[in-house]
């Protein structure tokens, strides 16, 4: 009993005092940001026709959709082709600013509004890919993405190093100036009316914006006070919490896909992955997926290899070496489809739906490998600028200052 006592009481510590899987977090930030951003520029020439004010699927007909299942879209705030280009604009910054880790929460927020507002205007466009991605940008609210590999990250260290030199830690002006912005845009759009029938975005908006304003408040106050130290603790709940459901949501879509696939005659006797192949909507390169389809026994053991993986990943989470063998072998298969099938999206967001369950050892080497190459290039490209010209002996040195 008192053995089983201590082991509760450690878990509860271990997850209350620290967010988990900080490396994690960080690969599904920039994964999924990635894979956003790259999609919103691929489609950036067709964005009228797919999530404009003049596209097959009317205004009208999205403000019925949303009125009826209660969907959120800030595209419906307004009308007119001005609001639909500045918020396809604001959803490709917010991308990017998350993808970088500034601002890293409320980025993360900006970020959700952007997927939820385009996805729902226009829901007939999208595919696996697409759902994915809208259930990771709500789940990444909840979670502190920004520990490593951020400016975020790269910000509190300096300010770390600032107070053990016992220096004078800066103002931040940032932070409260997007605060009360973002505020004023929320109260404005609450009060006209525009936030839409359910209640669950909208308080979450409001419920992340006020945590913000008590965060800061708290921060310049009592930094080192129990207020910091509870708040750090819901954080850490949250977040560990967060990072749970994505792995249970990862499981489920690999466990529901593979049990149905049993259930199917085409997978039942091997021929599956020959269909999609002959699709002229998925095949971008006809002559690679005539290759493929060509040999019988490979399409046999892809199509029997992708249901063996699916349905088994969920429970070889027990086994280290084995889930990090099925790992590798999904996101193979993945980038495979990317390339033969033409997804890329759907796949990249597979990939950073998949990276939760990297290990941490390789993703320290990952970034000691990105941290070395990105060496590299500032030394080559220190070596390749001009050096500064010497004053000649007729030119008197200039001391002091420098042009």
């Amino acid at each position: 009993m008192n053995r089983l006592a201590l082991s509760v009481s450690r878990g509860i510590t271990r997850v209350t005092e620290s967010a988990l899987g900080p490396y994690q977090s960080a690969v599904i930030r920039i994964g999924f940001a990635g894979t956003w951003l790259l999609f919103l520029l691929r489609e950036f020439p067709h964005r009228q026709e797919l999530y404009g004010p003049d596209g097959p699927w009317s205004r009208d007909l999205a403000q019925q959709l949303t009125t009826d299942n209660g969907a959120f879209t800030g595209l419906l705030w307004f009308d007119g082709q001005g609001w639909f280009e500045t918020f396809y604009l604001l959803a490709v910054v917010a991308s990017v600013l998350l993808m970088l880790g500034w601002r890293t929460r409320t980025m993360s927020v900006l970020f959700m509004v952007g997927v939820l507002s385009l996805q729902n205007r226009s829901v007939f466009v999208g595919d696996g890919g697409d759902n994915v991605l809208h259930l990771m940008s709500f789940y990444l609210v909840f979670a502190r993405c920004g520990q490593v590999w951020s400016m975020d990250a790269r910000r509190a260290a300096r300010e770390e190093a600032a107070r053990a030199r016992g220096e004078r830690e800066a103002t931040d002006r940032v932070g409260p100036v997007l605060w009360a912005v973002l505020g004023s845009i929320l109260a404005a759009v609450t009060l006209a009316g525009r936030l839409g029938t359910d209640w669950m975005v909208p308080a979450l908006l409001w419920t992340v914006w006020a945590v913000l304003g008590l965060w800061w408040l708290v921060g310049r106050l009592a930094p080192a006070g129990e207020p910091r130290t509870l708040l750090d603790v819901v954080a850490n709940v949250l977040h560990n919490g967060a990072l749970l459901v994505i792995m249970a949501e990862a499981c489920l879509i690999y466990a529901t896909a593979g049990w149905y696939k049993i259930q199917g005659s085409r997978w039942q006797d091997g021929t599956a992955v020959y269909y999609p192949l002959h699709l002229d909507s998925f095949s971008p390169w006809p002559s690679l997926a005539d290759l493929l389809s060509s040999n019988g026994t490979m399409v046999m053991l892809v199509t029997y290899g992708t249901v063996i993986v699916q349905v088994a990943f969920p429970f070889t989470l027990f086994n280290r070496r084995v889930k990090n063998v099925l790992l590798a072998a999904m996101m193979t298969e993945h980038a495979v489809i990317a390339v033969v099938l033409g997804l890329p999206f759907f796949s990249l967001a597979m990939i950073a739906t998949d990276a939760v369950f990297l290990p941490t050892s390789f993703l320290h080497r990952l970034g000691g490998w990105a941290a070395r190459a990105r060496g590299r290039l500032l030394r080559r490209a220190d070596r390749t600028l001009p050096s500064p010209r010497a004053p000649e002996e007729s030119e008197p040195a200039r001391v002091g200052f420098t042009a």
